[in-house]
This record gives structure tokens, sequence and C-alpha cells, in this order.
């Protein structure tokens, strides 16, 4: 992990930062959710291949977003254990309508 962030409280804000345009935010949403959707499947069916498919859902529309939306690169990268956290709290923020307040509290706008 990067020395920059001795705490997950130093990354969430610079996480945020990394994700201001919608529009990258939105596409984490999909693949967040379709990651977590296919782990179900393969939870329920039994059908352990499907394990394979959970990242490439998971990172790659994520991915996609840095790359040619927000032109930056994956916090991956640099705290890849906080950044899967914070992929699935960000998109929880999302759908619980807290998103928009906790970005407003970094001073994050996209």
């Amino acid at each position: 992990m990067a020395a920059r962030f001795r705490t997950y409280a130093d990354f969430w804000p610079f996480y945020l930062g990394e994700h201001a345009k919608p529009a990258t935010r939105t596409v984490h949403y999909v693949g967040t959710i379709a990651s977590a959707l296919t782990l179900v499947v393969a939870i329920a069916t039994g059908n352990w291949w499907w394990l394979i498919a959970v990242p490439f859902f998971g990172y790659g529309p994520a991915w996609f977003g840095h790359f040619f939306i927000e032109r930056n690169k994956p916090a991956t990268f640099q705290a890849p254990f906080w950044s899967l956290i914070s992929d699935y709290r960000m998109c929880w923020l999302f759908l619980t309508g807290r998103l928009g307040r906790e970005l407003m509290k970094y001073q994050i706008r996209g």
C-alpha cells in the first residue's frame, strides 16, 4: 500500500476524489452490482466457475471509467483492499441516497 495512506480515513477522501465525475461513479455502480450478483449466482447455484467472472464484472467497468472517463489510474493500483471496500461503500451510499452528502463533506464536485 502507498505510504501516503496510513489509515483508511486518509484513503477515503482520496478515493472519492478519484471518482469525481458522475459517469465514472455510474460505471462503478454497474460493475459493483454486477460482481455482487455474480457472486450470489455462484453461491446459489454451487457453480464455482462463476467466481472467475466476479473480478471481470467488477474491475472491467471500473477501470474503463478511470481510463476513458475520469482519465486517471484506478485507486486499486495504490491500495487494493481499501479500494475494494470503498467500491462497495460508495455504491451503498449511492443506493441509500447518502453519497451526495459524503461528496459535499470532502468538497468533491463532478
